[in-house]
């Protein structure tokens, strides 16, 4: 079977380089072998391989393995992420370790064992790909903490979240978020991360609320290749993220399965992977965040105390939007700013009487609700001033009791028309109701 991966060797003597070619071409797509290792930077910028099989002992010095290990720091330097395996005549012990500790992912003995080497090149591709998705989270962070999703708050409550953001900029401690739907708990999350020892590392965020039971455990444990049908490849798991941080969202979401293996994970700080009987130790902080009560489920049973307990070192609440006072117009006039600019509006800002309409509404969606308030608004605006007519808010919902309150009122209104109109004889206007005599008896009675 042709595995992907490019392949390249480096060996000064000519037999060992048509041997390793003729070996490892029908099992890998590209196999380029050189005896210069002055060609190596070349290499790795023009075809970047995946893996290096590297001699350590060359001509010059044929047997100290001094210019492998020269070679090994350059490889490293041009690309930390390279996996290199040194191949040897003069293989021991020392060396081996010496190896390992300088950077090399393995030490093959010459001559080779045929299905070992194979073996050994299948885990390096392997490690190989685990770092290029390590690298391309890492990008992700990136993305995911511009300077335009700094929180925005003046109002005092607010302001007492982001100063406890601030003392917690030197612990380690696992953290709850709780917080209404569109509350910025996944903002809070990532300033958390920011300002934590750990914001060189993974941020990694997990919506637990739209992931099945069926596939909890391979996307937060990873699997073994073969775990399963359609499991091609191995994949690591999110809680991998060496060092970083694990943002869980919607954390009551779990079935109570789900949480014993995440406490379990939690508290001996290992998993494993689907498929596999090895432990893998962990190093990630917890940042869980939830929008229902919590601790109403632990006394209805549907969330364990003490995975509550584990989560929750430090306890954080985002107010509503409604208790924010004039946020709302500080929020209001940054969205306003920021989608001027993606649809290339002339805007100066938000009329009186727009913003005392902002000011007056409930926001049950909070500061989502908000920012698609304003760029609907926006859209509709004529330019100039963002105008009370450009919002477009949702009617308050009546409560329950005056919904029936004017059902009652509306029925005593029908029934009294449809009397005056058949001069109150009962039969009649039960017709023109579509009701029973008897029925409009009961209604005229209640």
């Amino acid at each position: 079977m042709l595995h992907k991966g490019n392949i390249l060797i480096i060996d000064d003597n000519e037999d060992v380089l048509f041997a390793l070619n003729l070996l490892l071409e029908p099992h890998h797509e590209s196999i380029r072998v050189d005896a210069d290792p002055t060609k190596i930077p070349q290499y790795i910028e023009q075809k970047r391989p995946d893996v290096i099989l590297l001699d350590m002992n060359f001509k010059r010095d044929a047997s100290s393995g001094q210019e492998g290990f020269y070679w090994l720091q350059q490889i490293l330097n041009i690309d930390p992420q390279a996996v290199v395996i040194f191949i040897t005549a003069y293989a021991d012990t020392e060396k081996a370790v010496r190896a390992v500790k300088a950077g090399a992912f393995d030490f093959i003995p010459k001559p080779w064992e045929k299905d070992k080497l194979l073996a050994t090149l299948s885990a390096a591709l392997q490690l190989r790909a685990s770092r290029d998705e390590v690298e391309n989270l890492k990008k992700q962070v990136t993305v995911l903490c511009k300077p335009e999703e700094e929180i925005i708050g003046e109002s005092e409550v607010m302001q007492n979240v982001l100063n406890m953001v601030q003392k917690l900029s030197d612990t380690d401690a696992n953290i709850l978020i709780l917080g209404e739907n569109g509350t910025g708990k996944d903002l809070l999350a990532r300033a958390i991360y920011r300002n934590s020892p750990r914001k060189d590392k993974l941020f990694v965020s997990i919506d637990l609320g739209s992931i099945p039971d069926t596939l909890f455990e391979s996307e937060l444990f990873g699997y073994e290749k073969g775990a399963f049908t359609d499991a091609k490849k191995e994949k690591p798991g999110r809680m991998e993220a060496s060092g970083g941080t694990l943002f869980l969202d919607e954390i009551a979401n779990m079935s109570l399965s789900m949480q014993s293996k995440m406490l379990t994970a939690i508290e001996k700080k290992q998993i494993t992977r689907l498929g596999s009987a090895k432990n893998i130790d962990i190093d990630v902080r917890f940042i869980c965040a939830t929008n229902g009560d919590i601790y109403q489920d632990v006394e209805d049973g549907r969330f364990r105390q003490d995975l509550l307990y584990r989560i929750n070192t430090i306890e954080l609440f985002i107010p509503p939007l409604r208790e924010r006072g004039d946020d709302v117009i500080l929020l209001a006039e940054h969205f306003m700013r920021r989608y001027a600019n993606k649809y290339r509006k002339s805007v100066k800002g938000i009329a009186k009487e727009a913003k005392t309409k902002l000011l007056t509404y409930n926001f049950p969606g909070n500061v989502r609700e908000l920012q698609h308030a304003v760029e609907r608004a926006l859209i509709l605006s004529n330019g100039g001033l963002l105008k009370s007519d450009d919002f477009i808010l949702k009617p308050k919902r009546k409560r329950k009791e005056d919904e029936l309150l004017n059902l009652e009122i509306l029925e005593n209104q029908t029934i009294q028309k449809a009397m005056e109109r058949s001069g109150g004889n009962a039969n009649k206007a039960a017709e023109l109701l579509g009701i029973t005599r008897f029925a409009l008896y009961r209604k005229i009675k209640k």
